[in-house]
């Protein structure tokens, strides 16, 4: 029984521990565990001023909130740079559920130079990041 507890994890362990472990759950197991699918469903633009932006942006709700999330922020840099701008600040972000949607409501600045800010976005940088992530930026 031991050898059997012992070939699902990577660390020997006494009887005792692999028991309770086991039983609780293995953690390693959950940590593999692959991130939901994620599907696109398009994010909306819609230019409030010509340095505000807000995008809404939607995902099935297999994914999770922080996936929706970084969805806007691709989606506002791409805008960013189609405007002209270098840079982004987040304003605000509404996360929560619509339909059968997860939903990112997110207003943005959009600035040629560093805005202040704790929440600023080097669109170009951003842009390339949402590539290497598989990340659509519209």
């Amino acid at each position: 029984m031991t050898g059997v507890l012992r070939a699902r994890h990577s660390w020997p362990l006494p009887c005792f521990v692999c028991v309770a472990a086991c039983a609780a759950g293995d953690p390693t197991q959950e940590a593999a565990t692959p991130p939901p699918p994620r599907t696109y469903f398009g994010a909306d633009v819609l230019l409030l001023d010509t340095d505000l932006v807000r995008v809404v942006a939607r995902m099935a709700r297999s994914a999770r909130l922080s996936d929706v999330d970084a969805y806007a922020r691709c989606a506002a840099a791409q805008v960013a740079l189609e405007e002209g701008s270098s840079f982004a600040r987040l304003v605000r972000t509404r996360l929560g559920e619509e339909a059968s949607f997860l939903v990112a409501d997110a207003v943005y600045t959009l600035s040629p130079t560093l805005p202040s800010g704790l929440q600023t976005i080097d669109a170009e940088v951003a842009v390339e990041e949402c590539k290497e992530r598989e990340i659509p930026t519209r």
